[in-house]
């Protein structure tokens, strides 16, 4: 009872405020709810759902119950799909360094298999929504089942104008600071002692956008991460890159364009010219999916409401990131 229920009793507590139509009662390993039928039948369906996750040993946390709730209600009204709270919440993407990745909303569910689906999928949605890191996930299990021989992260380097001269130090010493977020999650995943060796075998490729140019990647998993701040011409430069047996994912958040004034984002625009077409497939992610502190997705939302009173140009500049291009996961 004390994984269905919480610590302290810390999950009911989650679910009695969001049902408080129902009465929930527990008296030993029995828990019962009265009430309005209609929530109560919910309540039964979560507690379901609740079983079915912890029968699998994974844990239930106050996130994972609240978010289940939601998928619930969505699916109340006709928003929801076929996947269950069970279904999205159990998917392993990966397992590594004692801990797993997994979707944790149905949106990024849906994003994943996308991935699996398509040779070209485009991950569009906020700061906190999983997109660079569950895309990093997918990559690197292509890598270990050998689907791919090689993985491939890129992103524009837009803040020096993709020319990185005047940096001091290496090549890789110049490109860290816009590609350190992408090392972040590549360790989270693998064991960092073999990162080196993976990178000076060429097994895994870092490198700013511009060194793409004039090349065919053939059975490589290619993410292109901050995607909304390449100009049209570097993503047509980008998708054009594509070769034989690869796949590519592209990531961006068409609210955060850091690109000089009077500058298209090929985001924005591939978006009007490729949605349709047979094998791309777009994924949009909304502050619902932010997996970071609850607090983000509401950040999120008071921005979207602000720009849209304002009228400001989706909130380009207002969204900009520090100069490191640095990001959380």
């Amino acid at each position: 009872m004390v994984t269905v229920l919480g610590s302290g009793d810390s999950l009911l507590r989650v679910i009695e405020k969001a049902f408080p139509a129902a009465d929930i009662h527990v008296r030993g390993n029995e828990i019962s709810a009265v009430g309005d039928a209609h929530e109560v039948a919910l309540v039964q369906r979560l507690f379901d759902e609740m079983m079915l996750v912890l029968r699998t040993g994974q844990p239930m946390t106050e996130d994972a119950v609240e978010r289940s709730i939601a998928m619930l209600r969505a699916s109340e009204n006709g928003e929801g799909a076929e996947e269950t709270p069970a279904q999205v919440l159990t998917q392993n993407i990966l397992s590594s360094r004692g801990r797993t990745i997994r979707p944790k909303t149905l949106n990024q569910k849906r994003y994943v298999d996308a991935i699996d689906k398509h040779t070209i999928v485009f991950g569009i949605g906020p700061a906190g929504t999983g997109k660079t890191y569950l895309a990093m996930a997918k990559a690197v299990q292509a890598l270990q089942s050998k689907q791919v021989n090689r993985i491939i992260l890129t992103r524009p380097a837009v803040e020096a104008g993709e020319r990185l001269g005047f940096l001091p130090g290496t090549l890789y010493e110049k490109i860290d600071p816009y590609l350190r977020p992408l090392y972040d999650a590549l360790h989270d995943m693998l064991d960092p002692d073999s990162i080196p060796r993976l990178m000076a075998a060429g097994t895994i490729e870092v490198a700013p956008l511009a060194y793409m140019r004039g090349r065919t990647l053939n059975d490589a998993f290619i993410i292109l991460d901050e995607a909304q701040n390449t100009s049209p011409e570097q993503m047509k430069m980008f998708l054009t890159r594509l070769g034989f047996e690869s796949k590519i994912v592209i990531t961006g958040d068409v609210t955060q364009v850091d690109l000089p004034g009077g500058t298209k984002s090929g985001l924005r625009q591939v978006q009007d010219i490729l949605e349709g077409l047979e094998d791309v497939h777009f994924s949009r992610l909304t502050s619902h999916d932010v997996v970071r502190h609850k607090l983000v997705g509401r950040i999120v939302d008071a921005y979207e409401m602000y720009d849209s009173k304002h009228g400001t140009e989706n909130g380009a500049h207002q969204g900009g990131r520090s100069k490191s291009g640095h990001k959380g996961k």
